[in-house]
């Protein structure tokens, strides 16, 4: 005769076969999102195609470290494993990477916020004129390396006359967000700046991925000056003037040019 399982038994033996299965420790799954859930800071999802439907979680850990933001109807790829949960007798893919399918998640996260800034109005604000002539530049970058010698020389040849004031930051890592922004405070304390300019050295999208951080653009787009973000001699309309960039190593470097316009 045989022997009747209690529901726990059988469900203890199938969460048992799922960790112990090869091909669901590691699973690479393509799908849509729909029935988006967030709870305490876990994601709760589910992924479909045309014909199938699973659930998805993905935890807070994972969820903290993402550069995009999750949508509804957003194709997605994910690697994850299966697991399955035995109150309810459900499963659940685990999520422990996800991209968005068919384009980088940097760049997914570039155009979401851009679109966000824009939806708010703030790029509206960055057609400031530049001054013909302007007498004080500030300048926040890396006090290291082959930029500062780039802007001076551009400065000297193009603004004889005119003072530049060296803020150091760090430009790469994840300190680069925090220094960025507290030179760009000590910047807007002053009123006789004519014109500033952030700027690095060239490297790979994730080298100069602190540039598109939110809260550096915010702080950025309040900025009562025409301003200059540029990387790699390469600069980025946010206003009109074209100064490359780089420093010596000081604590605040104050480079007065009084060469005379010949």
């Amino acid at each position: 005769m045989a022997e009747y399982l209690s529901v726990s038994i059988l469900t203890q033996y199938l969460k048992r076969k799922f960790t112990a299965d090869p091909y669901l420790k590691r699973v690479y799954v393509t799908g849509e999102i729909s029935n988006f859930r967030p709870r305490r800071g876990h994601q709760y999802f589910s992924l479909k195609d045309e014909s199938a439907v699973i659930n998805a979680t993905m935890f807070k850990n994972v969820f903290d470290k993402l550069a995009f933001q999750l949508e509804p109807g957003m194709k997605v790829n994910v690697i994850g494993h299966l697991d399955l949960y035995g109150p309810n007798g459900s499963y659940s893919l685990i999520v422990e990477k996800i991209e968005p399918d068919g384009v980088g998640a940097l760049y997914q996260a570039y155009e979401q916020l851009k679109q966000k800034l824009q939806a708010e109005g703030l790029f509206a604000q960055l057609q400031r004129p530049i001054p013909r002539f302007p007498q004080k530049i500030a300048v926040i970058t890396s006090p290291s390396g082959a930029v500062i010698r780039d802007i001076l020389t551009t400065v000297q040849r193009r603004y004889p006359i005119a003072e530049v004031d060296l803020y150091p930051a760090v430009v790469q890592g994840e300190n680069a967000v925090p220094s960025l922004i507290n030179q760009l405070k000590a910047v807007a304390k002053r009123s006789d700046i004519d014109v500033l300019i952030i700027g690095r050295g060239g490297g790979s999208i994730e080298d100069l991925w602190a540039f598109n951080d939110e809260s550096l653009a915010r702080e950025m787009l309040k900025c009562q000056c025409p301003l200059l973000v540029q990387w790699d001699m390469k600069p980025i309309q946010l206003s009109r003037i074209t100064l490359p960039i780089n420093v010596r190593r000081h604590r605040l470097l104050r480079l007065k040019l009084q060469h005379h316009l010949s």
